[in-house]
Protein backbone atom coordinates (compact mmCIF):
# COMPACT_ATOMS: atom_id res chain seq x y z
CA UNK A 1 0.00 0.00 0.00
CA UNK A 2 1.56 3.59 -0.72
CA UNK A 3 2.40 5.65 1.82
CA UNK A 4 0.29 8.66 2.65
CA UNK A 5 3.57 10.58 3.33
CA UNK A 6 6.76 8.94 1.79
CA UNK A 7 10.30 9.87 1.57
CA UNK A 8 10.22 11.61 -1.87
CA UNK A 9 7.06 12.35 -4.24
CA UNK A 10 7.69 14.09 -7.91
CA UNK A 11 11.00 14.67 -8.08
CA UNK A 12 11.72 14.04 -11.46
CA UNK A 13 8.65 15.67 -13.22
CA UNK A 14 7.19 15.55 -17.07
CA UNK A 15 9.38 18.38 -18.35
CA UNK A 16 12.69 16.00 -17.30
CA UNK A 17 10.79 13.00 -19.22
CA UNK A 18 10.10 15.41 -22.38
CA UNK A 19 13.70 16.09 -22.72
CA UNK A 20 14.42 12.68 -22.77
CA UNK A 21 12.35 11.84 -25.20
CA UNK A 22 12.93 14.98 -27.76
CA UNK A 23 16.69 13.57 -27.41
CA UNK A 24 15.46 9.77 -28.31
CA UNK A 25 13.64 11.07 -31.46
CA UNK A 26 16.89 12.29 -33.15
CA UNK A 27 18.03 9.26 -36.44
CA UNK A 28 20.84 8.40 -34.15
CA UNK A 29 21.10 10.19 -30.74
CA UNK A 30 24.38 9.33 -28.22
CA UNK A 31 23.52 7.49 -25.47
CA UNK A 32 26.85 6.95 -23.93
CA UNK A 33 29.02 9.22 -21.92
CA UNK A 34 28.70 12.07 -24.50
CA UNK A 35 28.93 16.30 -25.11
CA UNK A 36 25.31 16.10 -22.68
CA UNK A 37 27.38 14.77 -19.87
CA UNK A 38 30.36 17.59 -20.92
CA UNK A 39 27.35 20.00 -20.70
CA UNK A 40 26.10 18.95 -17.05
CA UNK A 41 29.74 18.99 -16.25
CA UNK A 42 30.08 22.13 -16.97
CA UNK A 43 27.10 23.76 -15.57
CA UNK A 44 27.23 22.08 -12.32
CA UNK A 45 30.20 23.86 -11.95
CA UNK A 46 29.18 27.20 -12.27
CA UNK A 47 26.54 26.56 -9.83
CA UNK A 48 28.24 24.98 -7.67
CA UNK A 49 31.32 27.62 -7.88
CA UNK A 50 34.02 25.31 -8.91
CA UNK A 51 36.77 25.11 -11.79
CA UNK A 52 36.02 21.05 -12.64
CA UNK A 53 33.53 18.33 -11.83
CA UNK A 54 33.43 14.69 -13.58
CA UNK A 55 29.64 13.05 -13.71
CA UNK A 56 29.88 9.27 -12.44
CA UNK A 57 26.87 6.96 -12.39
CA UNK A 58 26.46 6.85 -8.68
CA UNK A 59 27.48 9.15 -5.38
CA UNK A 60 29.00 5.74 -4.15
CA UNK A 61 31.43 5.88 -7.02
CA UNK A 62 32.15 9.41 -6.61
CA UNK A 63 33.29 8.43 -3.05
CA UNK A 64 35.34 5.71 -4.77
CA UNK A 65 36.72 8.06 -6.82
CA UNK A 66 37.63 10.54 -4.01
CA UNK A 67 39.35 7.89 -2.45
CA UNK A 68 41.47 7.06 -4.91
CA UNK A 69 43.13 10.07 -5.70
CA UNK A 70 43.87 10.11 -2.26
CA UNK A 71 45.85 6.66 -2.46
CA UNK A 72 47.87 8.26 -6.09
CA UNK A 73 49.31 10.28 -3.47
CA UNK A 74 49.80 7.96 -0.67
CA UNK A 75 49.83 4.62 -2.27
CA UNK A 76 51.47 3.62 1.04
CA UNK A 77 47.73 4.07 3.31
CA UNK A 78 47.24 5.58 6.24
CA UNK A 79 44.57 7.01 8.11
CA UNK A 80 40.76 8.93 7.14
CA UNK A 81 39.28 10.58 9.88
CA UNK A 82 35.07 10.36 9.06
CA UNK A 83 32.10 10.31 11.05
CA UNK A 84 30.32 7.42 12.50
CA UNK A 85 27.25 8.67 11.07
CA UNK A 86 27.51 8.30 7.63
CA UNK A 87 26.73 5.80 4.34
CA UNK A 88 28.77 2.94 3.97
CA UNK A 89 30.32 3.94 0.86
CA UNK A 90 32.03 6.72 2.83
CA UNK A 91 33.57 3.84 4.70
CA UNK A 92 33.95 1.23 2.03
CA UNK A 93 35.48 3.72 -0.01
CA UNK A 94 38.49 4.44 2.13
CA UNK A 95 39.12 0.92 3.31
CA UNK A 96 38.49 -0.48 -0.41
CA UNK A 97 41.73 2.07 -1.45
CA UNK A 98 44.14 1.02 1.60
CA UNK A 99 43.62 3.14 4.01
CA UNK A 100 42.32 2.85 7.83
CA UNK A 101 38.78 4.78 8.80
CA UNK A 102 38.93 6.94 12.09
CA UNK A 103 35.65 7.57 13.49
CA UNK A 104 34.50 10.98 14.51
CA UNK A 105 31.52 11.29 16.48
CA UNK A 106 29.23 14.16 15.64
CA UNK A 107 27.91 17.20 17.05
CA UNK A 108 23.69 16.89 17.84
CA UNK A 109 23.16 20.39 15.98
CA UNK A 110 24.59 19.69 12.56
CA UNK A 111 24.85 15.74 12.59
CA UNK A 112 28.28 16.22 10.99
CA UNK A 113 31.26 15.59 12.67
CA UNK A 114 32.54 17.76 15.98
CA UNK A 115 35.33 19.86 15.08
CA UNK A 116 37.11 19.59 18.66
CA UNK A 117 37.49 15.51 18.35
CA UNK A 118 38.41 15.58 14.66
CA UNK A 119 41.13 17.69 15.47
CA UNK A 120 42.25 15.78 18.46
CA UNK A 121 42.26 12.64 16.33
CA UNK A 122 44.95 14.04 13.64
CA UNK A 123 48.04 12.35 13.60
CA UNK A 124 51.26 11.88 11.26
CA UNK A 125 49.28 9.14 9.78
CA UNK A 126 46.12 11.29 8.53
CA UNK A 127 45.85 11.75 5.19
CA UNK A 128 42.42 13.57 4.79
CA UNK A 129 39.41 14.16 6.51
CA UNK A 130 36.68 13.37 5.03
CA UNK A 131 33.70 15.27 6.33
CA UNK A 132 29.73 14.33 5.61
CA UNK A 133 27.47 17.40 5.01
CA UNK A 134 24.38 14.72 6.65
CA UNK A 135 20.51 15.10 5.72
CA UNK A 136 21.42 19.09 4.49
CA UNK A 137 22.96 20.76 6.95
CA UNK A 138 26.67 22.43 6.82
CA UNK A 139 28.77 20.48 8.27
CA UNK A 140 31.79 23.15 8.56
CA UNK A 141 33.41 25.19 11.18
CA UNK A 142 35.84 28.04 10.80
CA UNK A 143 38.41 26.32 13.40
CA UNK A 144 37.76 23.04 11.21
CA UNK A 145 38.70 24.83 8.17
CA UNK A 146 41.63 26.91 9.83
CA UNK A 147 43.43 24.09 11.31
CA UNK A 148 42.81 21.57 8.51
CA UNK A 149 45.06 24.32 5.93
CA UNK A 150 47.62 24.82 9.33
CA UNK A 151 48.03 21.41 9.24
CA UNK A 152 48.22 20.70 5.32
CA UNK A 153 45.49 17.86 5.75
CA UNK A 154 43.32 18.25 2.81
CA UNK A 155 39.47 18.22 3.39
CA UNK A 156 37.34 16.23 1.42
CA UNK A 157 33.47 16.80 1.70
CA UNK A 158 30.44 14.29 0.88
CA UNK A 159 27.46 16.53 0.01
CA UNK A 160 25.45 13.74 -1.27
CA UNK A 161 22.59 14.60 0.73
CA UNK A 162 23.30 18.36 0.83
CA UNK A 163 22.35 20.25 -2.13
CA UNK A 164 22.85 23.70 -1.51
CA UNK A 165 24.14 23.81 1.72
CA UNK A 166 26.49 26.37 2.35
CA UNK A 167 29.11 27.67 4.75
CA UNK A 168 29.82 31.41 5.43
CA UNK A 169 27.71 32.11 1.75
CA UNK A 170 30.29 29.46 -0.44
CA UNK A 171 28.41 26.14 -1.08
CA UNK A 172 29.32 23.18 0.46
CA UNK A 173 31.39 21.17 -1.95
CA UNK A 174 33.10 23.80 -3.07
CA UNK A 175 35.37 24.28 0.02
CA UNK A 176 37.60 20.95 -0.01
CA UNK A 177 40.25 19.58 -2.25
CA UNK A 178 37.53 17.38 -3.30
CA UNK A 179 33.82 17.12 -3.02
CA UNK A 180 31.39 13.90 -4.06
CA UNK A 181 27.51 14.15 -4.82
CA UNK A 182 24.64 11.92 -5.48
CA UNK A 183 21.92 12.31 -7.61
CA UNK A 184 19.88 9.79 -6.44
CA UNK A 185 16.30 9.31 -7.02
CA UNK A 186 15.60 10.62 -3.06
CA UNK A 187 18.06 13.54 -3.11
CA UNK A 188 17.70 16.93 -3.73
CA UNK A 189 18.19 16.86 -7.52
CA UNK A 190 18.18 13.34 -9.50
CA UNK A 191 19.57 11.61 -12.58
CA UNK A 192 18.58 8.55 -11.17
CA UNK A 193 21.15 7.81 -10.12
CA UNK A 194 23.99 9.33 -10.45
CA UNK A 195 27.17 11.46 -8.65
CA UNK A 196 29.94 14.13 -9.22
CA UNK A 197 33.24 14.50 -8.05
CA UNK A 198 34.01 18.40 -8.29
CA UNK A 199 37.35 19.93 -7.70
CA UNK A 200 39.40 23.41 -8.07
CA UNK A 201 42.79 20.88 -8.63
CA UNK A 202 42.83 20.67 -12.22
CA UNK A 203 45.47 17.52 -11.77
CA UNK A 204 42.83 15.97 -9.83
CA UNK A 205 40.35 16.84 -12.52
CA UNK A 206 42.63 14.96 -14.88
CA UNK A 207 43.40 11.90 -13.11
CA UNK A 208 39.27 11.10 -11.56
CA UNK A 209 38.96 11.77 -15.50
CA UNK A 210 41.22 8.87 -16.17
CA UNK A 211 39.99 6.90 -13.04
CA UNK A 212 36.34 7.30 -13.88
CA UNK A 213 36.78 5.29 -17.72
CA UNK A 214 39.33 2.55 -17.19
CA UNK A 215 42.46 4.34 -16.15
CA UNK A 216 42.84 5.30 -20.08
CA UNK A 217 44.92 8.43 -21.08
CA UNK A 218 42.59 9.27 -23.61
CA UNK A 219 40.00 10.55 -21.25
CA UNK A 220 42.29 13.43 -19.41
CA UNK A 221 41.36 16.87 -20.91
CA UNK A 222 44.57 18.48 -21.20
CA UNK A 223 46.36 17.32 -24.45
CA UNK A 224 49.87 18.13 -22.59
CA UNK A 225 49.00 14.93 -20.08
CA UNK A 226 47.93 12.90 -23.22
CA UNK A 227 51.09 14.22 -24.85
CA UNK A 228 53.38 13.54 -20.89
CA UNK A 229 52.02 9.60 -21.53
CA UNK A 230 52.14 9.11 -25.12
CA UNK A 231 56.36 10.02 -25.17
CA UNK A 232 56.48 7.80 -22.05
CA UNK A 233 55.14 4.96 -23.54
CA UNK A 234 55.89 5.14 -28.11
CA UNK A 235 55.16 1.42 -28.32
CA UNK A 236 51.66 1.64 -27.04
CA UNK A 237 48.12 2.82 -29.59
CA UNK A 238 47.60 6.28 -28.59
CA UNK A 239 43.85 5.52 -27.82
CA UNK A 240 44.94 2.39 -25.51
CA UNK A 241 47.10 3.86 -22.83
CA UNK A 242 45.90 2.61 -19.44
CA UNK A 243 48.12 4.94 -16.55
CA UNK A 244 45.71 3.32 -13.69
CA UNK A 245 44.40 0.68 -11.79
CA UNK A 246 41.03 2.06 -12.40
CA UNK A 247 37.38 1.67 -13.15
CA UNK A 248 34.07 2.15 -15.45
CA UNK A 249 31.83 4.25 -13.51
CA UNK A 250 30.61 6.48 -16.13
CA UNK A 251 26.94 8.28 -16.67
CA UNK A 252 25.03 8.27 -19.51
CA UNK A 253 23.80 11.16 -22.06
CA UNK A 254 19.94 10.70 -20.49
CA UNK A 255 21.25 10.75 -17.35
CA UNK A 256 23.06 13.88 -17.70
CA UNK A 257 20.13 15.78 -19.98
CA UNK A 258 17.80 14.72 -16.81
CA UNK A 259 20.58 17.08 -14.75
CA UNK A 260 20.37 20.11 -16.94
CA UNK A 261 16.30 20.01 -16.46
CA UNK A 262 16.54 19.43 -12.99
CA UNK A 263 19.65 21.60 -12.62
CA UNK A 264 17.35 24.98 -13.37
CA UNK A 265 15.20 24.44 -10.68
CA UNK A 266 17.43 23.45 -7.72
CA UNK A 267 17.48 26.35 -6.34
CA UNK A 268 13.90 26.79 -5.59
CA UNK A 269 13.80 22.73 -4.55
CA UNK A 270 16.62 23.70 -1.70
CA UNK A 271 14.36 26.96 -0.92
CA UNK A 272 11.14 25.04 -0.21
CA UNK A 273 13.13 22.24 1.70
CA UNK A 274 14.24 24.70 4.12
CA UNK A 275 11.10 26.61 4.24
CA UNK A 276 9.49 23.05 5.37
CA UNK A 277 12.00 22.38 7.90
CA UNK A 278 11.52 25.65 9.55
CA UNK A 279 7.98 25.43 9.61
CA UNK A 280 8.30 21.32 10.54
CA UNK A 281 10.46 22.52 13.60
CA UNK A 282 7.99 25.26 14.86
CA UNK A 283 4.99 22.87 14.78
CA UNK A 284 7.13 19.55 16.41
CA UNK A 285 6.71 19.10 20.41
CA UNK A 286 10.37 20.25 21.88
CA UNK A 287 9.55 18.76 24.88
CA UNK A 288 9.60 15.25 23.20
CA UNK A 289 11.88 16.13 20.56
CA UNK A 290 14.91 17.73 19.60
CA UNK A 291 14.62 20.36 17.54
CA UNK A 292 17.80 22.93 18.34
CA UNK A 293 19.42 22.18 15.17
CA UNK A 294 21.80 24.73 13.17
CA UNK A 295 20.02 26.01 10.30
CA UNK A 296 22.41 28.86 9.28
CA UNK A 297 23.49 26.96 6.00
CA UNK A 298 21.06 24.36 5.83
CA UNK A 299 19.39 23.11 2.50
CA UNK A 300 17.04 20.56 4.52
CA UNK A 301 16.84 16.86 2.73
CA UNK A 302 14.43 15.12 5.26
CA UNK A 303 12.41 15.78 8.48
CA UNK A 304 14.87 14.33 11.44
CA UNK A 305 13.15 12.98 14.48
CA UNK A 306 15.13 12.53 16.99
CA UNK A 307 13.72 11.24 20.65
CA UNK A 308 15.23 13.28 23.55
CA UNK A 309 15.02 10.72 26.21
CA UNK A 310 16.39 7.23 25.35
CA UNK A 311 13.23 4.99 25.68
CA UNK A 312 12.82 2.16 23.81
CA UNK A 313 8.59 1.71 24.95
CA UNK A 314 8.67 5.34 23.43
CA UNK A 315 10.04 4.17 20.27
CA UNK A 316 8.05 1.24 19.42
CA UNK A 317 5.12 3.53 20.01
CA UNK A 318 6.61 6.01 17.78
CA UNK A 319 7.35 3.66 15.40
CA UNK A 320 3.43 2.90 15.37
CA UNK A 321 2.05 5.68 15.35
CA UNK A 322 3.84 6.50 11.65
CA UNK A 323 3.49 3.21 10.56
CA UNK A 324 -0.64 3.26 11.03
CA UNK A 325 -0.47 7.37 10.02
CA UNK A 326 1.43 5.79 6.68
CA UNK A 327 4.46 7.91 7.30
CA UNK A 328 7.32 6.11 5.39
CA UNK A 329 10.52 6.46 7.68
CA UNK A 330 14.22 5.06 8.51
CA UNK A 331 15.53 4.43 11.84
CA UNK A 332 18.95 5.94 12.53
CA UNK A 333 19.06 9.03 10.07
CA UNK A 334 21.64 9.06 7.84
CA UNK A 335 22.91 5.49 6.55
CA UNK A 336 21.15 3.69 9.04
CA UNK A 337 23.02 4.78 12.22
CA UNK A 338 26.00 3.99 13.77
CA UNK A 339 28.28 2.81 11.53
CA UNK A 340 31.00 1.55 13.82
CA UNK A 341 28.44 -1.01 14.45
CA UNK A 342 28.28 -2.65 11.00
CA UNK A 343 29.54 -6.11 10.72
CA UNK A 344 31.76 -4.64 7.81
CA UNK A 345 33.63 -2.34 10.05
CA UNK A 346 34.28 -5.09 13.08
CA UNK A 347 37.75 -6.16 11.77
CA UNK A 348 39.34 -1.99 11.42
CA UNK A 349 37.22 -1.06 15.11
CA UNK A 350 38.43 -2.19 19.03
CA UNK A 351 35.40 -4.64 20.53
CA UNK A 352 32.11 -2.63 21.46
CA UNK A 353 33.98 0.36 19.72
CA UNK A 354 30.44 2.18 18.98
CA UNK A 355 30.28 3.30 22.85
CA UNK A 356 32.93 5.77 21.91
CA UNK A 357 30.27 7.28 19.57
CA UNK A 358 27.36 8.45 22.38
CA UNK A 359 25.65 10.93 19.81
CA UNK A 360 25.87 8.72 16.97
CA UNK A 361 24.73 5.88 19.30
CA UNK A 362 21.40 7.66 20.35
CA UNK A 363 20.18 8.82 16.98
CA UNK A 364 20.87 5.26 15.98
CA UNK A 365 18.33 3.64 18.37
CA UNK A 366 16.32 6.57 19.05
CA UNK A 367 16.39 8.84 15.55
CA UNK A 368 14.58 8.56 12.42
CA UNK A 369 14.20 10.73 9.18
CA UNK A 370 11.24 11.20 7.24
CA UNK A 371 10.82 12.30 4.21
CA UNK A 372 10.84 16.43 3.18
CA UNK A 373 10.28 17.61 -0.58
CA UNK A 374 9.29 20.36 -2.39
CA UNK A 375 5.41 20.04 -3.18
CA UNK A 376 5.05 18.70 0.69
CA UNK A 377 2.21 21.38 1.70
CA UNK A 378 1.75 23.12 5.52
CA UNK A 379 -1.30 21.45 5.48
CA UNK A 380 0.00 18.29 5.49
CA UNK A 381 3.47 18.71 7.48
CA UNK A 382 0.63 20.02 10.13
CA UNK A 383 -1.22 16.34 9.57
CA UNK A 384 2.61 14.63 10.53
CA UNK A 385 4.12 17.29 13.04
CA UNK A 386 0.18 16.29 14.83
CA UNK A 387 0.78 12.59 14.75
CA UNK A 388 3.84 12.52 15.84
CA UNK A 389 2.82 15.04 18.94
CA UNK A 390 0.70 12.53 20.29
CA UNK A 391 3.57 10.18 21.81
Amino acid sequence: MPSNFPLMRNNILRSDLDAVIDHLQQDDPILTNGPKVKEFEVEWSKWLGVKYSVFVNSGASANLLSMAVLRNLHPDGGEVLLPSLTWSSDVSSIIHCGFKPVFVDIDPRTMAMKTNETLSKVTDKTRAVFLTHAQGFNGLSDELIEQLNKLNIPLIEEVCESHGASHKGVKAGAIGWMSNFSFYYAHHMSTIEGGMVCTNDEKVYELVRMLRSHGMVREASNQATKDKWQAEYPDLNPEFIFAHTAYNVRNTEIGAILGLEQLKRLDSIVSARTENLKYFLEKLDSSIYETDFELEGSSNYAFNIVLKEANTSKVTKLMSLMSDAGIEFRRGSAGGGNQVRQPYVQRYVKEDAYKDFPVTDHIHFYGFYIGNFPDLSFGEIDDITTILNQL
